[in-house]
């Protein structure tokens, strides 16, 4: 199967996480082209199936992958599409932290028009040695609230590794199933 995956991302996790499943489906005989949304990604035309993630910043996806879901969301609503969204709030224990997350991701699937067969919240990273000081600051704040760790000399890492390879390898095997 030809596989595109789009991603868009600020310190660099929605990046490890989409590369992990370029591997992931690579392993599997997929054939996988994967793109960074601020550079000119590939139009899905051409794929059996694209996964699309970004990155949660301030209430908001990426602005190229908003930018990229409009442009072609005739041909993503015409194939078998994922959105993964990279969220710290995943991670929390807090309930309304989750629904924010849901909420957050539907209303990006409603503004641009994208009818994603599935939506998978994978917890993200902080990454407190790549921000300035008072990002570091805010950061820390919500880490606390959220029950992460504030420990700012080191970066910490949440994504659950497994659940991104069985969310993959199950969203793929539906679709080779059809």
């Amino acid at each position: 199967m030809k596989i595109l995956i789009i991603y868009g991302t600020s310190e660099g996790q929605t990046r490890k996480i989409a590369r992990f499943m370029e591997d992931i489906l690579q392993d599997e005989n997929h054939k996988v082209v994967i793109a960074d949304a601020t550079e000119e990604p590939p139009k899905p035309d051409d794929f059996d199936v694209a996964l699309i993630g970004s990155s949660i910043h301030m209430h908001k996806y990426q602005s190229s992958i908003y930018e990229y879901v409009l442009q072609n969301k005739d041909i993503l609503n015409k194939k078998p599409s994922a959105f993964f969204s990279v969220c710290l709030a995943v991670a929390s224990d807090i309930d309304e932290e989750h629904k924010e997350a849901n909420a957050i991701a539907e209303k990006f699937l409603k503004q641009t028009g994208w009818q994603a067969r599935e939506i998978n919240h994978i917890a993200g990273a902080i990454k407190y040695t790549k921000y300035d000081y008072f990002r570091r600051l805010i950061m820390r704040m919500i880490a606390k609230k959220q029950g992460g760790n504030t420990n700012t000399s080191k970066d910490h890492e949440y994504t659950n590794w497994d659940a991104v390879k069985y969310f993959v390898l199950d969203f793929v095997s539906k679709i080779e199933k059809y």
